[in-house]
């Protein structure tokens, strides 16, 4: 499970590094924005806890098999790791649809959503079977 959770962390920095590349080769990747300037440090702060939630999970798994006997390995944090993986795979899917509805979506960055998505969807699966067993 803690593979699984490396593995969708890997996958969510590089989506957004193939989403910064164009500007290594001086194009720009600049979308228009309905965003306010003022509520940008509000966004950038809802990242950094977008990504430190599934670290924080993966440490705790990683925890949980370590010391089996452990806080970590009881039912509430089985519960919560796979609260957490369903609540990833749906912000996941809902990325997944949005970037296939957008008229010039990159291909390579729709691929990669829908690696990252199955990648959520084998989560689910182990963390689901950890809770119940």
């Amino acid at each position: 499970m803690a593979g699984l959770w490396c593995a969708w962390l890997l996958l969510m920095l590089f989506h957004v590094e193939l989403g910064l590349m164009p500007l290594f080769h001086g194009a720009s990747v600049e979308i228009k924005s309905q965003v306010s300037p003022s509520q940008l440090p509000r966004i950038f702060l809802a990242m950094l806890v977008y990504f430190l939630i599934p670290v924080i999970a993966m440490i705790l798994a990683v925890h949980a098999v370590s010391d089996p006997l452990g806080w970590s390995n009881r039912m509430p944090w089985r519960m919560a790791q796979f609260v957490l993986g369903v609540v990833y795979s749906t912000t996941n899917l809902a990325h997944l649809v949005a970037d296939i509805r957008i008229p010039d979506s990159r291909a390579d960055q729709v691929m990669l959503m829908v690696v990252l998505t199955l990648v959520g969807f084998l989560l689910n699966r182990e963390t689901w079977l950890w809770w119940q067993g």
